[in-house]
């Protein structure tokens, strides 16, 4: 058909628009009109626009190539014959293009190639995926996974997990014709769950009761009212953690029927009979594909290192209900780890006050007294006393105790009342990394890396490095006392620095040493870490009853924040992460352990949970729910230590009862120069530690421009309006002075 016919040609050799008798343009339609103002018909593109299926208001609109425009001016720069020849040949070309693309990924790319997602962060795993089930079944097996949550697909189960911590749970009735070859849930046998309403009784109401022996926080719950990916709010979250903990004390109102925010059960009955209980699993693959199947598929190996060697785990011990358990704490000890470098200062020293005032110790009772049924938690401060890369000395331990003695912060809890509820450690780096069975065999290969965080490597300067040959040639590498020779370096600089004593003089390698020493802590002797810029504001025993590992989030993100860690003894978790770090550096910081679990499907194994339970605050520092905050708002860490004046009149009005009520500790985010109380920057603990007080008000006062009596005190030494962090340090010194019972109307008896 003639080209003139779809182009009447004009002069000029362009198109010539239709037009009436009259000379006017003609358009069908006013929409037809616009598009003519709008789209001329020299443009290469023009608008299509298509019907979205089940959508009536809205439609697809594409940009498609102008054909008429494209045949058009071929035709009228080479002519008719050439133009169409031109055009054929172009589109034989990019047919031809598309196919060469398609042989050669067939020819070269193996079909069942796993396509790596193409992201700044590189793959971290080394183990495969049946390495991966087995440590998913002997976690599930150990009662370390009591929620129903699903496994990740790309576990590729078959059969479903025994699990002995989970209740028995109707299954689903779906045809197996329209089930998933791939298993995502646990098989529960365990005992039913009774969920407690916990609220004081009279008389004694001033006061919250103590979490029932046993009891168990329900995470599937916690996370149902408290996780941020879900739009939860932080607020609303704390009010159900306090009220379905009982915290409320006799200021409950009325809510209506609360069944939903209960969160803590106890386990009743026996456990149920299986009969699909089969011994440690052979590897199963769900996951199907044409062709040769690749067993690791979906799974992107870590660059220029080999697979880990199959592993193969012993049996873990029979998970038993609490009150079937011979000893209340031979399977589940309830051990809190701090590390803390250099002198001892008011930061552990808080730490540990806040657990004397919160734990379930017995402090309230006689020291002879003892109820094997109880498990009473034990709080293992571990002390580095030099630098993080220093040379080990051969008194490290008896300096440490005489440090002790006379540090007045300190010096109180060597007290005979405390001796089996709170303990000092000496950190030795080369001792503890020789423990861990996974490591003890090649971490002298990485000593180089040993300080890795988030992949940047501290290095140790070289003048550093010759004041610790002795120490390399050993086999140790730094952490068990003061430096013997420091060879002439500044005390302050990276590698002799103890403490972090202002923003600009942070202790970098300590806080980088800490990032490993919270994993091998919890991994050879179980339990949970806490940073030592922690405090705690209620009873654990519920987070103890929950068996699975745990740390929180990162804020916003979907990363651990490792300041509380939880973790069981030597189990199946713990050999993967040490494993895996040891092939990626030595690198434990919390963002690439994140990356750990990510990779290899376990994130469900190092429960991620939300910050609100730990760290209350974080959101609204990070302009996150400042629409409806919790109480107190902080909009910066540092409101903790310098309230706001316009809202300085509740931590003395409220008290420690203000204090984000239902969360399980506060968070302040380093902070270490800063004291909590620094009109009253001494332990105040009564005249059984008045000498170690004497010696810090000494200090304390002469650092100020004038000398002040402190024979008496006087409030108008005293500041006006109180911070929170001086509340908190008053009232928990109040219970040691005998003054007032602890948070749950208990005494110390001395």
């Amino acid at each position: 058909m003639a080209t003139s016919i779809y182009f009447p040609q004009r002069g000029n050799g362009y198109a010539e628009k239709a037009r009436s008798s009259n000379g006017l343009p003609v358009h069908s339609s006013a929409v037809r009109e616009k598009w003519q103002r709008h789209y001329h018909s020299s443009s290469w593109m023009i608008p299509v626009s298509l019907p979205i299926p089940g959508v009536r208001t809205r439609r697809l609109r594409l940009m498609l190539p102008n054909l008429p425009k494209l045949h058009h001016t071929t035709v009228t720069r080479f002519g008719r014959r050439r133009g169409r020849l031109v055009l054929g040949l172009g589109f034989l070309a990019v047919v031809a293009t598309i196919l060469l693309m398609f042989s050669l990924r067939d020819r070269f790319v193996p079909e069942d190639r796993s396509w790596p997602t193409y992201s700044s962060e590189p793959p971290t795993l080394v183990y495969r995926r049946e390495d991966l089930q087995r440590i998913w079944e002997w976690e599930v097996a150990a009662g370390h996974y009591p929620s129903s949550q699903k496994i990740p697909e790309n576990i590729g189960l078959t059969a479903p997990f025994i699990n002995p911590a989970l209740p028995p749970r109707k299954s689903a009735t779906i045809p197996s014709r329209f089930r998933s070859p791939t298993i995502t849930h646990t098989l529960g046998t365990g005992a039913k769950r009774v969920y407690l309403d916990i609220q004081s009784k009279p008389p004694n109401v001033a006061y919250p009761p103590r979490p029932l022996q046993g009891s168990v926080a329900d995470m599937d719950v916690i996370m149902e009212h408290c996780d941020f990916s879900t739009n939860k709010y932080v607020r609303d979250c704390l009010e159900v953690l306090r009220l379905g903990g009982g915290l409320d004390n006799g200021a409950r109102v009325r809510r209506g029927k609360m069944d939903d925010w209960k969160y803590i059960f106890v386990e009743d009955g026996e456990p149920q009979n299986s009969t699909q209980i089969t011994p440690l699993i052979n590897p199963a693959f769900a996951l199907k594909s044409q062709g040769e199947v690749d067993p690791n598929a979906g799974f992107i190996k870590k660059r220029n290192v080999d697979w880990e060697p199959h592993v193969r785990f012993s049996p873990p011990s029979k998970y038993l209900p609490h009150h079937d358990r011979p000893a209340a704490c031979e399977e589940n000890p309830h051990l809190f780890h701090m590390f803390w470098t250099g002198p001892f200062t008011d930061k552990p020293y808080l730490a540990l006050l806040s657990f004397l005032y919160t734990q379930n110790l017995g402090l309230h009772l006689d020291a002879d007294h003892d109820d094997p049924a109880i498990c009473r938690p034990k709080f293992w401060l571990w002390i580095n006393p030099g630098p993080a890369a220093s040379v080990p000395n051969p008194t490290a331990m008896r300096d440490m105790f005489e440090q002790l003695k006379a540090n007045p912060w300190a010096s109180p809890f060597l007290h005979p009342r405390f001796k089996n509820v709170i303990q000092f450690k000496l950190w030795n780096t080369t001792e503890q990394l020789d423990g861990v069975p996974e490591l003890r065999d090649e971490w002298r290969d990485l000593r180089d890396n040993l300080f890795n965080s988030g992949g940047i490597v501290e290095k140790i300067p070289q003048q550093a490095e010759s004041s610790i040959t002795v120490a390399k040639d050993a086999g140790d590498l730094g952490g068990t006392g003061a430096t013997q020779s420091k060879s002439g370096l500044d005390d302050d600089d990276k590698v002799n620095r103890v403490g972090s004593k202002s923003p600009s003089s942070y202790d970098r390698l300590s806080v980088i040493l800490s990032d490993m020493a919270r994993f091998v802590l919890c991994h050879r002797f179980g339990g949970i870490y806490l940073d030592a810029d922690t405090i705690l504001l209620r009873d654990w025993e519920e987070m103890w009853g929950w068996r699975g590992a745990f740390a929180y989030r990162w804020s916003r993100l979907e990363r651990y924040n490792t300041a509380v860690l939880r973790m069981n003894k030597d189990s199946a978790l713990g050999t993967f992460l040490f494993r895996t770090a040891l092939k990626n550096g030595l690198d434990f910081h919390p963002m690439t352990v994140s990356r750990y679990t990510k990779d290899a499907a376990l994130e469900g194994l190092l429960l991620r949970l939300p910050d609100a339970l730990f760290d209350s605050a974080w959101l609204n520092t990070e302009e996150y729910q400042r629409e409806r905050p919790p109480q107190p708002y902080f909009t910066e860490f540092g409101d903790f230590f310098f309230t706001p004046r316009e809202k300085s009149a509740a931590p003395h009005a409220l008290g420690f009862d203000g204090f984000f009520k239902g969360a399980y500790s506060y968070h302040f985010h380093n902070f270490w120069w800063q004291p909590f109380d620094a009109t009253r920057n001494w332990p105040d603990l009564g005249p059984r530690f008045i000498n170690g007080e004497r010696v810090a008000r000494t200090v304390a006062e002469a650092s100020k421009a004038e000398s002040v009596e402190y024979d008496e005190d006087l409030v108008a030494d005293d500041k006006r309006d109180l911070d929170w962090s001086s509340v908190l340090k008053r009232t928990f010194e109040a219970y040691v002075r005998g003054e007032t019972p602890n948070m749950y109307g208990e005494w110390l008896r001395w």
